[in-house]
């Protein structure tokens, strides 16, 4: 259905409007993005993204197009709104193919946020596939930064943990964390690693078992989140939100009630 809406909306305009047409100014959309997240303002982070959804379109910008429908994927899933997510998902890899993209660096991000939320709505079997067509390409780029390759191990490594194939998982967190020291700010993320591998000890050794293991991990992750080295931002606030409840989970409760109180003074002061 979303592809035939898609391909509706391309339609022939005057040559004296086609001169006027201008790309959609990603890096601007990304910041007003940005801006209404560090407010945690989500019904204004879609009403901007659809926004220039309809103006990428009218303007023909397809690659501006693509990288907004990669925003709404990431942002559905944020909102859990999967039958939106499975539109946008849609869409993007029609973009895809009419920009003969495939195997390119923007197409394996998109692998990426599409597998991402297809592991958050439960789909694991088909967010794997998408994981390892993104795997591919970026492994073979020497243009891949070390924060995509991180965040790609990271969310592979807690699909296959999802799917009981804890070798696997335990292998792509340690090549996230390898990533993530080179990268500027990857605190954060090996933070969240820590945690996703805690969580997948205890579901395959059971907390008794693994119990000194985990509450090793998460002394490390909670070094990582109040150490310095990043800013304070929306970002910063988002994963203290992301965190929190695991740290809560496992009896770090004075930690979990710190992470709280920084986001909300974060977005308090937005």
């Amino acid at each position: 259905m979303e592809q035939d809406i898609l391909a509706g909306l391309y339609v022939d305009q005057s040559a004296a409007n086609a001169a006027s047409l201008r790309p959609v100014p990603q890096d601007r959309i990304r910041a007003k993005v940005d801006e209404r997240m560090s407010r945690r303002d989500l019904e204004g982070v879609e009403r901007v993204l659809r926004y220039w959804l309809e103006e990428a379109r009218a303007a023909k910008d397809l690659r501006g197009e693509l990288m907004i429908q990669n925003e709404l994927i990431g942002h559905y899933r944020k909102t859990g709104e999967k039958p939106k997510a499975l539109e946008s998902e849609t869409s993007a890899l029609l973009l895809i193919e009419k920009l003969n993209y495939a195997s390119s660096l923007s197409a394996a991000t998109t692998y990426v946020n599409i597998g991402t939320a297809r592991s958050a709505f439960g789909e694991n079997d088909a967010a794997l596939t998408f994981f390892s067509r993104a795997r591919e390409i970026y492994e073979s780029s020497p243009n891949t930064s070390d924060t995509l390759l991180g965040g790609l191990y990271n969310n592979m490594g807690l699909c296959l943990a999802a799917l009981k194939r804890f070798g696997e998982a335990y292998a792509l967190y340690d090549l996230a964390m390898a990533r993530m020291e080179k990268a500027p700010g990857g605190q954060l993320e090996q933070a969240v690693t820590l945690l996703n591998r805690a969580n997948a000890l205890e579901s395959q050794q059971g907390m008794e078992q693994a119990e000194s293991e985990i509450y090793a991990l998460l002394d490390r992750a909670a070094a990582l989140l109040n150490g310095p080295g990043f800013p304070h931002d929306g970002y910063f606030a988002y994963v203290c939100e992301k965190c929190a409840p695991v740290f809560e989970y496992y009896g770090y409760f004075s930690d979990a009630e710190a992470f709280k109180q920084q986001a909300e003074a974060i977005y308090e002061r937005a």
